[in-house]
């Protein structure tokens, strides 16, 4: 406790009206004044702190950024040239200098449409990471109108200024990847007299957000946190790209392809349609016929597709990438001390399965973790260095687990 004759140098309070005093040579400083200089020094330091933000000195080039993909993500060249294209020009569109000819380039949002395990959440995190940017993934399916039990649009910026480190500069050069954009659809093309508060409405609250706009965002969520002070956020530099796996589009191409190829265009066989990937035939006509709103359309300028993956990019993908699935698992063994190996009709037959159950890249790991599970569980306790897995032993190990739950209706 501070004695009631002395006084705090900085505030000029009393000993007695405070809970302690710090004394130096010919001064002293009381706790309140001590606490807020720590406040004051926090807020310099999350100020000035440097952003992660590398472009502002070097932009790397599409082909670099594409290559770059390449080592984490198999096959999807046409999404990786789009994407590498239109982050490109993003943030050249950032670094631009003012110019006199009153220019002024738009932003390029993206919209990536693919199947469940094709990579779409992969690509956008890998350049992310290539570009040293702030990174966030928001599920569209928690998010609902303001008002209504669920997400506020806001917590899209939330999750960024989070993964930022509260720092504002650098969340506002970050890019946000909104997963799941196909359930937000409306669920007719005729406007309903009833508020779809997780559908339309979510559309509508996103278009702000899409466009460029001044957002006012609560640090810590609004709903758990009403009393926090909110931070201003600019959202005209921020990438947004969303991905869906649009089950049933097909249908839609479909029908909107059927109407051009009549008469002579296709007696004369000019439209030769790959009923295998339909994707590619994909327009913004298609995803309004779905149901995104027009308005949300024109905000996301970048439309591309990724193709369903068949045996040979399955196989690579288990493989191939710096992070790929066997390499992770050889590196937890290798942990242990214990050297993994694969024999080749191994990686043939947990392809074969994913195939199967079509699951995807993302059923890679599904079955792989069936595979070594029990090996996982016993080896670090017992005195081996080697382990190797052979085609009996997968066969053996994933025959026995109940296989149904891997299944997809």
């Amino acid at each position: 406790m501070a004695k009631t004759n002395e006084t705090c140098t900085f505030c000029g309070r009393s000993g007695k009206d405070v809970g302690m005093l710090i004394n130096g040579a010919e001064c002293a400083i009381c706790d309140i004044c001590t606490a807020r200089a720590y406040e004051i020094i926090a807020e310099r330091t999350s100020a000035t702190k440097k952003s992660p933000f590398r472009l502002n000195t070097q932009l790397p080039k599409p082909e670099d950024i594409k290559a770059f993909l390449d080592q984490y993500v198999i096959g999807q060249d046409e999404a990786k040239r789009y994407l590498s294209v239109a982050v490109y020009n993003h943030y050249k569109r950032i670094m631009q200098k003012e110019t006199s000819d009153d220019v002024e380039i738009e932003k390029s949002n993206i919209i990536l449409v693919g199947a469940t395990g094709t990579g779409k959440t992969l690509l956008a995190r890998t350049i992310a990471k290539f570009l040293q940017v702030p990174f966030a993934i928001v599920d569209a399916t928690v998010l609902t109108e303001a008002g209504y039990v669920g997400e506020d649009i806001e917590s899209i910026l939330t999750r960024l200024l989070q993964t930022a480190d509260y720092n504002v500069d650098a969340a506002q050069k970050g890019i946000v990847f909104i997963d799941e954009i196909d359930k937000i659809a409306r669920k007719s093309d005729n406007p309903s007299i009833t508020r779809d508060v997780s559908g339309e409405g979510v559309q509508q609250g996103l278009l702000k957000l899409l466009e460029g706009s001044i957002v006012s965002v609560p640090p810590q969520g609004g709903r758990k946190h009403p009393e926090q002070k909110l931070i201003t956020i600019d959202t005209k530099n921020i990438l947004f790209i969303c991905g869906g796996a649009f089950d049933g589009i097909e249908k839609k191409i479909t029908q909107r392809l059927n109407m051009r190829v009549v008469g002579y265009v296709a007696k004369n066989g000019i439209c030769q349609l790959d009923r295998s990937n339909l994707l590619k035939y994909i327009t913004h006509t298609d995803l309004k016929s779905y149901g995104l709103i027009p308005e949300i359309i024109g905000r996301l300028p970048i439309l591309s597709f990724l193709t369903p993956l068949d045996r040979t990019a399955l196989r690579n993908i288990l493989t191939e990438p710096k992070n790929s699935i066997i390499k992770q698992y050889v590196k937890l063994f290798e942990m242990d001390g214990i050297k993994l190996s694969f024999d080749e009709d191994v990686y043939d037959y947990i392809v074969d399965k994913a195939l199967e159950f079509r699951l995807g890249a993302r059923g890679l790991r599904s079955i792989v973790e069936t595979v070594m599970i029990d090996a996982m569980y016993t080896m670090p306790s017992e005195k081996t260095d080697e382990f190797r897995v052979t085609l009996g032993y997968a066969k053996d190990k994933f025959e026995r687990t109940d296989t149904a739950r891997l299944q997809i209706a």
